[in-house]
């Protein structure tokens, strides 16, 4: 009944919604023959299903070195997360996960569900990644190092000041877009971007992640890891744990409201290191989960559900983004939107209300500036009533279509 109310409120999204199933069933098909690239993209479409869509998208060199990469980093976070697994078994597995990716026999087991068959089966990851020019198993092997290294560092440590969450995020997503940028560039598709800016585009999802996740990080079983900084939320608790409580309703949303607030600072640099790109796949690949994470911040400020259960897009704007994202108009009218949402929701007796609006406004005068924002818009919260029937009958002829099809 949720999704056909979507429906029904954002009809526009429909299309969008059934063009996205029709792709993730055509990448279905597409599994590999050989026995460790059909593993690896079948476990990548497990682990991540929006992006597998946008990675097939990159040229088949490129394609296969960003999905290793990706698994090899799932799999290091795999260990990080498995909060199970004793610190001292824990770190030397992380810090020496690198040397790991050239055996073709090692495997751990750890995680739940698809992570723990991507863990028992890590050596297939391993086979395809020695098929890998050596350019990008240069560039994997050596974020792969530092990545574990970093988390290593932190299994043992607090998040305690904003220097050490911005290290941490560093540590585990900013070296992804820094590991990214090298693998872009040995493609030949790229210039090398700065690894300024490479890290921003890490940090930003990171941030978005940490925030969102507050309730599910702090029930992890058998004990929580939480990576909100203590320089933030000891402003306004005690402990971590008391934003759960109804009563702390206010105080929880001040705080949220404030790490909001510190992951806009990332998005200047975001816009500019896609507004370099020149590869429309890489474009895509890169601004795709931009644009996710600003409209996940925006869903989240000055939301207290994000202390009771999940925030999240609907699946039918999701699927919107993923079809409307072609150049950086497109991205420069989403960040522009969402941006001004944040906006539209300011409370002017929240703490850091001044230093939001500025940070929004410097967004919106970034994309202002360039010259090619698209007004067009992703219509948030209305949709055009007079294509609604229009919209209907076309989905509803899609469906009945679909359904005469022989099931493979």
């Amino acid at each position: 009944m949720g999704m056909l109310r979507a429906m029904v409120a954002h009809p526009e999204e429909v299309y969008p919604m059934v063009k996205l199933k029709l792709a993730s069933d055509r990448i279905r098909r597409q599994i590999p023959a050989e026995p460790h690239w059909a593993f690896s993209y079948s476990m990548l479409q497990k682990v991540s299903r929006s992006f597998a869509l946008v990675i097939q998208q990159l040229g088949p060199q490129l394609r296969d070195a960003v999905c290793v990469f990706y698994l090899v980093l799932r799999a290091l976070d795999t260990v990080e997360d498995d909060t199970s697994i004793p610190s001292d078994i824990k770190v030397p597995i992380l810090q020496n996960f690198y040397l790991h990716i050239y055996d073709r026999k090692w495997h751990f087991s750890c995680g739940a569900k698809d992570y723990k068959i991507l863990m028992d089966k890590f050596h297939l990851v391993s086979t395809a990644f020695l098929e890998l020019d050596k350019s990008y198993q240069v560039a994997i092997e050596d974020i792969t190092r530092r990545m574990g290294a970093g988390m290593a560092k932190f299994i043992c440590k607090e998040v305690e000041s904003i220097d050490d969450y911005d290290e941490y995020c560093h540590y585990v997503a900013g070296l992804v877009g820094l590991g990214l940028s090298k693998l872009f560039h040995a493609s030949g598709s790229e210039e090398l971007a700065s690894d300024n800016l490479s890290n921003s585009m890490g940090l930003f999802l990171q941030k978005t992640n940490i925030i969102r996740d507050y309730l599910e990080d702090i029930n992890e079983i058998p004990k929580s890891r939480m990576f909100w900084p203590r320089q933030i939320w000891s402003k306004y608790a005690d402990k971590l744990e008391d934003f759960k409580n109804p009563e702390n309703s206010t105080k929880a949303v001040e705080c949220l409201n404030d790490l909001v607030t510190n992951s806009l600072i990332h998005a200047e640099d975001c816009l500019q290191y896609m507004s370099a790109l020149k590869d429309l796949a890489i474009f895509r690949f890169c601004a795709i989960p931009q644009i996710m994470a600003i409209g996940t911040l925006a869903l989240c400020y000055n939301n207290v559900e994000v202390f009771r259960g999940v925030v999240k897009m609907r699946r039918g704007l999701t699927a919107k983004i993923i079809d409307q994202t072609n150049s950086m108009s497109d991205v420069y009218g989403a960040f522009y939107e969402f941006s001004s949402l944040i906006k539209s929701k300011i409370d002017g007796n929240d703490p850091n209300a001044n230093l939001t609006r500025k940070h929004v406004e410097a967004i919106q005068k970034a994309c202002g500036s360039s010259g090619l924002l698209n007004t067009r818009g992703l219509h948030m919260h209305k949709s055009n009533r007079h294509t609604t029937l229009l919209i209907m009958v076309v989905f509803l002829l899609l469906a009945m279509l679909l359904s005469f099809l022989p099931d493979k």
